[in-house]
């Protein structure tokens, strides 16, 4: 049976060398026989804020509610964006915030601090470009994308991060370089499909 990916882009721009990765990794998973599906952020339109936090739903517009059928579909989510500040583009992480909701992508327990991860069973893989190199993040600031990506994001809705991938220094890569992370991004394409 075919593995069930869902690729998120979500680079704000609709060119952008997150674009360029995602394309790799897809043309990957699919010359292995995944079931791609893939949504990019610029496409989506969509409030960004998350007005009265859990208190009160808002209700999705068509682009969340087919964001969160994708990723409840998948079995494995690959997802592409730049470093921005230390973490994600603000529309991205609107995304997430309208969408990783509890009920929805995890359940808080009632009686105790502990809740449940409602994705739990799914993989998943992590591409950031960045301007500061990956050992700076690692030495300098304790990689906290990282964590939170993994640990915080998607780890706490049960998602299983396989790989994350920091590829930097993007402003200055010549086309060597992008070569070598589109043929990174392919294979771990094909890797997700035969997982």
């Amino acid at each position: 049976m075919a593995r069930k990916i869902f690729i998120w882009v979500g680079h704000p721009n609709e060119t952008s060398l997150s674009h360029g990765l995602a394309d790799a990794y897809q043309r990957g998973a699919e010359a292995a026989g995944a079931d791609v599906r893939r949504m990019n952020l610029h496409d989506m339109t969509f409030d960004l804020d998350l007005t009265y936090g859990y208190k009160k739903r808002k209700d999705h517009e068509p682009c969340l509610t087919e964001f969160l059928e994708n990723t409840k579909w998948a079995e494995n989510l690959a997802w592409f964006h730049p470093l921005w500040w230390g973490g994600m583009p603000a529309k991205m992480q609107g995304a997430i915030d309208r969408t990783f909701l509890p009920g929805i992508t995890f359940d808080y327990h009632d009686d105790d601090p502990w809740w449940d991860k409602l994705l739990e069973g799914r993989a998943a893989d992590v591409f950031v470009n960045a301007d500061t190199p990956g050992f700076f993040i690692k030495w300098m600031y304790g990689n906290p994308h990282k964590n939170r990506m993994t640990k915080q994001i998607l780890g706490f809705t049960g998602v299983k991060v396989k790989t994350y991938t920091h590829l930097a220094q993007a402003k200055t890569a010549d086309e060597k370089k992008i070569a070598k992370w589109l043929a990174q991004a392919e294979k771990i394409g094909k890797e997700a499909a035969r997982r």
